[in-house]
């Protein structure tokens, strides 16, 4: 595995951000509403945020909020914080969760929260977005209490049927913003590295249809999709990492970097 440690951090694409990013890439061909598969999505994550939080719950931080409709479904159980880069998203965010407080700022320095501040930090495709997310994963080990959760979400470079696509224009390498796609073992590494220990890590299903051009989309959506779909409705962690155009990991802080 290369050293990344060495390696000259990747340039954020800051002109990328704003109102046009929730127009573009992955955001503009898929739908939000209720039951589509962001609907889904966010419910799953906020059962497993339920399920892996230390108990007391507390406060809790998200980072990259983007639209605010995971911290809108956690604003109840959580005294919940919201962080992102953009302006809009902070705006959309407090309409979203109007009792989560939300602050422009970048996740690269964390500095302004206190040490063991929050029991539970998430970060849903965020981290590839960062130049240094080795070094954001090791603040995210100071601000998190004892025993408190970092669940995360990421492309997975390396899923099995990715070989049918271009990897160029795929929901992974069309967005110029993911500027740290890593393997899975990278995350693992630098979770470990920083004091977590791995509970889960697992992939969020083939759903990047189409994969092979002579079958209907709908009908590959529906073969491929299922597994993820019984995966988020059961409110489970089953599939593995290489059935994941995702990969998810739920980590626990056992020790202090």
């Amino acid at each position: 595995m290369a050293d990344h440690s060495s390696m000259t951090p990747p340039q954020v694409p800051l002109d990328e951000y704003g109102e046009q990013y929730f127009k573009s890439y992955n955001y503009a061909d898929r739908p939000l509403g209720r039951f589509s598969m962001y609907w889904f999505a966010r419910r799953y994550y906020a059962a497993l945020v339920r399920r892996y939080a230390p108990p007391g719950r507390g406060r809790l931080l998200e980072l990259g909020c983007g639209l605010g409709h995971l911290l809108g479904l956690l604003q109840d159980d959580f005294a919940c914080v919201g962080i992102d880069l953009a302006e809009y998203s902070i705006e959309q965010m407090r309409q979203s969760a109007p009792r989560a407080e939300g602050i422009v700022m970048s996740a690269d320095d964390l500095s302004r929260f206190g040490d063991g501040e929050f029991s539970v930090v998430v970060a849903l495709h965020l981290v590839e977005h960062l130049p240094d997310p080795a070094d954001t994963i090791r603040q995210v080990n100071r601000i998190l209490c004892a025993g408190g959760l970092f669940l995360f979400a990421t492309p997975n470079p390396g899923y099995s049927l990715r070989r049918f696509k271009d990897p160029r224009t795929d929901a992974i390498g069309k967005d110029p913003t993911h500027i740290n796609v890593q393997p899975p073992a990278q995350w693992r590494k630098w979770a470990e590295a920083s004091g977590f220990e791995v509970l889960r890590h697992f992939g969020d299903g083939l759903w990047d249809v189409p994969y092979f051009p002579l079958v209907p989309k709908i009908v590959q959506f529906g073969v491929l999709g299922l597994p993820a779909l019984a995966q988020v409705v059961t409110r489970t962690t089953f599939t593995p990492l290489t059935l994941g155009v995702n990969q998810i990991m739920i980590a626990r802080k056992v020790q202090d970097v």
